[in-house]
């Protein structure tokens, strides 16, 4: 069963969590209120994955996720936020968590994010993809150009992290809907992405879509 640390300040979000995730068959082994004793907690109980809120108190949730990257044997990292500023997602992408969920998305998408961290994959909320994707124009074209996506896939990608679905795709490419699934199949082959998600987090962490 896989081990869970919960840091987060409001005890009413942290108890729907924690009753979501239980429900959903995670163990919950320990919880914390803010960042001091989040790092304490994690270190203390080794959990499989830690959920952080980026607006913890003691020692924000970026700080404390750059520090819980560098333990030896880290746990993968969900983090937690209401706020999608771009300032506020930049920074939590530099210090490279394993799935960025925003807490006003239903209960279930949230465990989803965790489901998928679980099974070795990454999750980033699509209502942030377009903040991100205005900043990734400073990508340097070294870095695109050992992107193994075709231009054509980069493209689609690029409209999947807008939130578009495959028949806007179609539509606004003048493709038909097999087409757009095909250059998706070999997205998620090319990228080794278990989901949509998955692909967009991998491709926007990588500077592959701008």
């Amino acid at each position: 069963m896989t081990r869970i640390v919960i840091v987060e300040d409001h005890a009413l979000i942290r108890t729907g969590l924690r009753t979501s995730l239980r429900n959903s068959g995670f163990d919950v082994v320990g919880e914390a209120a803010d960042g001091i004793e989040g790092l304490a907690a994690i270190i203390e109980l080794k959990p499989d994955i830690a959920v952080i809120d980026l607006g913890i108190p003691g020692k924000d949730g970026v700080t404390l996720t750059r520090e819980v990257k560098a333990l030896d044997d880290p746990p993968r990292v969900v983090v937690l936020t209401m706020r999608e500023e771009e300032a506020v997602v930049q920074a939590a992408l530099r210090v490279g968590p394993d799935a960025y969920c925003v807490k006003s998305s239903p209960p279930g998408t949230i465990v989803d994010a965790i489901r998928t961290v679980a099974a070795g994959g990454a999750y980033f909320d699509p209502r942030v993809a377009g903040v991100v994707l205005s900043q990734l124009s400073g990508v340097t074209g070294d870095r695109l150009e050992d992107s193994p996506l075709t231009p054509r896939e980069t493209e689609i990608l690029s409209l999947i992290a807008e939130g578009a679905a495959n028949g806007e795709i179609a539509e606004r490419l003048y493709v038909s809907l097999g087409t757009v699934k095909t250059h998706i199949a070999e997205i998620m082959h090319k990228l080794a992405a278990s989901d949509r998600a998955n692909a967009t987090a991998i491709a926007l962490r990588s500077g592959y879509i701008c």
